[in-house]
């Protein structure tokens, strides 16, 4: 399958504008062939107004219709077999392994949510019916439901080329909710982009869906991300990546004339908080699951525990098993870029005082522009607040561990901790009644509290967090993953007093659908 480096916009390819970049072998270090097309400002404006016209034909499709879409976009891109996971590789220097698990990930999300759309019960319809004989003043009746907010504009993420990318979980969640969709695709995969947006655009044929309701544009300056957010047909942004990046995209989309909603993950430290008796039965057990964790995929997962927090004497035993873990050879990471940050961040710890080294590391000039080694650092907890960026995420494999003298210095980090995605304890059953003062704090700085366990691994379902407080994204409310993701891109709408023939279907009074509705304050489906 030959690729084009063109934008694929609505059911056309285009390639107007003159820059051209190529993607990188992170192994090899060397280009990889074709020139893509950066998206010109014609082109986005294109693309965007095009998702506009698509929407008002396809959020009044049945939900049946939008979930044989989002079937035949899973199966056409199981059906790019090998192809796809050659090219993956080739892009990002991640194992196949890995990059088959990635898609088997993908499309069942995509799965997922055709269920979700078949079933019906999210739209959250409820129906208060009126009393026009109530007095002093009738009731009116009213109904309401979950409407499309309109094109959504998301943003692929260099970690995961597929499942958070061009047919990840934040376009299969909008065109669940009957939002278009223009991608910007990452350009440090821009082949593996094209490949799926071409699944995708096929798809779109094959079910007779609008054209328009999927773009995707390449585009590896941040002029072409901001104009896709700028644009006035765009009503949602989701992205994942940087604090730096996904602040840009926030504060361009808050001075907008109309601002629009920012679903932006934008990275975690996650931090791993280890009890005095879990420490005593089980820390070389949690020392190597802890160097399982930070290592898993180079440590470039938004859920990599970065941060290792324990006690006096559990803190001693947890730095011995650590010292102890034989950390491995070097791993390619996902680009020369992301190398330079992670031994930048690294080299910034070592200096701080306080800090040292629990793991030998070697030469970075004896490793290849694109090679990490996993690192584990240790200071104290006097230390940590006295700097604010020993805190802050180093992407890549390195996590630190803190000191901590008392129970009472413990959950004073924990106050001291900004947002993060998840929070970790590891601890014995009985040891929780008498730190609950620590799991209450979490309970408010993350969105995800794993027990006895690593954060690292997403379980993708219906009661699944991915999000949590700032700075891990920009609105603690929403998740990135699991079918409650289809709520960041719709918006709730009251009918006061229509007539039956004038409603939605799921609002009448016949429910035809047979979902779930709250009628005069009692779930039922009759």
């Amino acid at each position: 399958m030959r690729l084009r480096g063109t934008n694929l916009i609505g059911y056309d390819s285009s390639a107007e504008g003159p820059r051209v970049y190529r993607a990188h072998d992170p192994n090899q270090c060397t280009a990889l062939e074709p020139d893509f097309h950066e998206a010109t400002a014609t082109e986005i404006d294109r693309a965007m107004s095009l998702a506009a016209s698509a929407f008002e034909t396809y959020r009044r499709l049945p939900a049946r219709q939008r979930a044989s879409y989002l079937r035949t976009i899973a199966a056409n891109i199981d059906g790019l077999g090998e192809t796809l996971i050659e090219r993956a590789r080739q892009e990002t220097g991640l194992a196949l392994a890995r990059l088959r698990n990635e898609r088997s990930r993908t499309t069942n999300q995509l799965l997922m949510f055709a269920d979700l759309l078949e079933e019906g019960s999210w739209v959250a319809a409820r129906i208060d019916r009126g009393d026009p004989g109530r007095t002093p003043a009738p009731k009116p009746d009213l109904r309401r439901i979950l409407v499309p907010l309109g094109p959504v504009v998301v943003f692929g993420a260099s970690n995961f080329p597929l499942a958070f990318s061009v047919p990840g979980g934040d376009t299969a969640s909008a065109l669940a909710a009957a939002c278009p969709v223009v991608v910007k695709a990452h350009p440090a995969h821009p082949g593996t982009s094209e490949l799926v947006a071409g699944a995708i655009v096929a798809a779109a044929r094959e079910t007779g869906m609008p054209a328009g309701v999927f773009s995707m544009l390449h585009g590896p300056s941040h002029e072409t991300g901001l104009a896709l957010v700028r644009h006035s047909a765009a009503s949602a942004v989701a992205f994942t990546g940087s604090l730096r990046g996904g602040r840009a995209l926030f504060d361009a989309a808050a001075a907008r004339p109309e601002p629009i909603p920012v679903y932006a993950e934008m990275g975690s430290v996650n931090p791993i908080f280890v009890l005095p008796e879990a420490a005593s039965r089980r820390g070389e057990e949690i020392a190597r699951g802890l160097e399982a964790s930070f290592t898993l995929g180079v440590g470039q997962f938004c859920t990599k525990p970065g941060l290792v927090v324990a006690e006096g004497q559990a803190a001693e035993l947890l730095s011995g098993h650590l010292e102890g873990v034989q950390m491995g050879e070097a791993m390619t990471m996902l680009h020369q870029g992301i190398a330079e940050a992670f031994w930048s961040g690294v080299r910034r710890l070592r200096e701080a005082p306080g800090v040292h080294l629990l793991t030998p590391i070697p030469d970075t000039g004896s490793l290849a522009p694109t090679q990490a080694t996993p690192v584990v650092l240790r200071t104290s907890a006097s230390a940590f607040f006295e700097r604010e960026d020993i805190a802050q995420e180093i992407f890549g494999p390195v996590t630190i561990l803190v000191d901590c003298e008392s129970r009472e210095q413990v959950v004073q980090l924990a106050h001291a901790l900004e947002g993060h995605l998840t929070a970790t304890v590891h601890a014995e059953e009985d040891e929780l009644s008498a730190h609950e003062e620590l799991v209450r704090t979490l309970e408010m700085k993350v969105g995800r509290l794993v027990f006895n366990g690593f954060p690292t691994g997403v379980e993708v379902g219906p009661a699944v967090q991915h999000g949590g407080p700032y700075p891990a994204t920009t609105d603690s409310r929403s998740t990135s993953v699991g079918t409650a993701a289809i709520y960041r891109f719709v918006r709730p709408v009251c009918y006061q007093d229509f007539p039956q023939s004038a409603l939605p279907a799921e609002l009448k009074d016949e429910n035809p659908l047979e979902i779930w509705r709250l009628v005069d304050g009692d779930w039922t489906k009759s």
